[in-house]
């Protein structure tokens, strides 16, 4: 058998929020002083740059000019001129050239060059009339050339060429630039600890939500202090309002469960215990006469019926919730199913003498589940005719618009009370539970009616008054919307 590879797992690095915010921080302060600091390394460099050329070229013409009104080419060795270019070359530590028009050097502070010949392209230029000013990168020097004329200054005699060493602005540049690393250092230091701290008090909201949630969600808090407030940020106060939110609702919901289950665990004991005591009095007591028993009998059978009510409408009920996303939805037309439905309560209807009136204002039809409707519309109609008056009647419209149905079923009955018309579509909820079970209710129906209506994603409106009537109204889109 060939052995099956292991899948290789897959990890994904959790990004921290802290940490994402510290390297921003870094980069906020860190990237501009750079960027900064480079252009202002480079505009000082060329800045003085720029001030020395001016400054060496302003005196390099003085000294051609002195060179040209003194005849130094035509008076060579004038010890005063010589003093006064090795002065020039030692002041802006420079090498110094005299070339005469035969191009061969006739004066080098440095002593070298004397008497050979000099040959290049600054020096034919400068021999034309144009001086020149050449940067030597490699080797740190800047060159001037300045022509020397004759003394009425319509001939060029010679060329004054002068070679400027900037190593010493360099050497000024690089110690500026020392200082300033030195500078970008401590502030780099200093940016690390200011973005840690900054970072870490950004987060710290979202820490403080995070222990709260941690502790609501293993139960360390107790039910009446079991709130989020977190309001230092703006964010994290919604984040705090949307999270009580959820939590009480889903306290209301987990408190509706539980009452849900000891609601259908009494009801459920309620018929049992009515059969146990029944039986047990029959099984106690001897030579019972035939009425009796038949009169016990009726009662068991009644409270088993009551019971199988109860368990039908609970199963209808579970199913509603568990398929209200599978409606089998055709089109309908809702005015026959109406009228089928009233159809089959006339009789409970004319039991109690209650007028059934149906209004229907034009020909609706929609994309429902015919089924569920029914049994949502049936359990209106039924719900007015059973806690109604003698002689009352039940009044049934149909109306739609360009968008939706409406279906109102109205009755001048007994009403509901005010404070109990938020709790009848609870489920088991009865407002006079003596009432109820005599006309046979389990206080499902509203329940149940309200979770069809829903699923069709419509609403339900109840307007009631206490010995005067109720009115149900129902909302359904004509079309519906998966």
């Amino acid at each position: 058998m060939e052995s099956e590879t292991p899948k290789a797992k897959k990890f994904k690095i959790k990004k921290s929020l802290q940490a994402c915010l510290f390297v921003l921080f870094i980069l906020i302060g860190l990237v501009p002083m750079l960027v900064v600091n480079g252009l202002t390394e480079r505009t000082t460099y060329q800045a003085l740059i720029n001030e020395h050329t001016a400054e060496v070229q302003s005196q390099c013409v003085m000294m051609a000019n002195q060179l040209t009104k003194g005849n130094y080419l035509g008076n060579l060795g004038d010890s005063a001129v010589e003093a006064e270019l090795e002065m020039l070359a030692g002041v802006y530590d420079a090498r110094i050239l005299v070339i005469n028009s035969n191009y061969v050097v006739v004066k080098d502070t440095f002593a070298l060059a004397e008497g050979r010949t000099s040959i290049s392209d600054t020096v034919f230029a400068c021999f034309a009339g144009t001086s020149t000013i050449e940067t030597d990168d490699e080797n740190d020097y800047i060159v001037f050339t300045r022509p020397i004329y004759n003394v009425d200054g319509s001939v060029i005699n010679g060329v004054l060429l002068m070679s400027v060493s900037i190593g010493q602005i360099q050497e000024t540049v690089d110690s500026l630039g020392w200082k300033t690393q030195l500078l970008e250092l401590m502030w780099i230091i200093i940016l690390v600890i200011i973005a840690a701290v900054l970072s870490r008090v950004m987060v710290i909201p979202l820490y403080k939500l995070a222990v709260t949630f941690n502790h609501m969600a293993i139960g360390d808090v107790a039910p009446e202090m079991a709130t989020v407030s977190v309001d230092d940020y703006q964010e994290t106060a919604l984040i705090s309002e949307a999270y009580n939110k959820t939590a009480n609702r889903l306290r209301i919901l987990d408190e509706s469960r539980q009452e849900f289950v000891s609601n259908v665990s009494h009801e459920l004991k309620t018929p049992l215990a009515s059969i146990r005591v029944l039986a047990d009095s029959l099984l106690s007591a001897d030579n019972v006469p035939a009425e009796l028993y038949r009169e016990f009998m009726e009662d068991i059978s009644a409270s088993v019926d009551r019971e199988q009510q109860i368990i039908d409408d609970l199963l209808t009920l579970v199913k509603i919730d568990r398929t209200s996303g599978e409606l089998n939805i055709t089109q309908e037309n809702v005015n026959d199913l109406i009228e089928s439905t009233m159809k089959e309560l006339l009789p409970i209807a004319e039991q109690k003498n209650v007028e059934l009136v149906l209004e229907s204002f034009r020909p609706v039809v929609a994309e429902i589940d015919r089924l569920k409707m029914s049994l949502a519309i049936s359990n209106l109609i039924e719900n007015a005719i059973k806690y109604n008056n003698e002689g009352g009647w039940v009044r049934v419209s149909l109306n739609a618009d360009h968008k939706f149905f409406y279906i109102k079923v109205a009755d001048n009955g007994i009403g509901i009370p005010e404070e109990c018309q938020e709790h009848v579509f609870s489920r088991f909820y009865r407002v006079d539970k003596a009432r109820s079970r005599e006309t046979g209710g389990t206080g499902l129906g509203l329940a149940i009616t309200q979770s069809v209506i829903m699923s069709h994603h419509g609403a339900i409106r109840l307007q009631s008054k206490e010995n005067v009537g109720s009115t149900f109204t129902v909302r359904v889109p004509l079309m519906y919307i998966s």
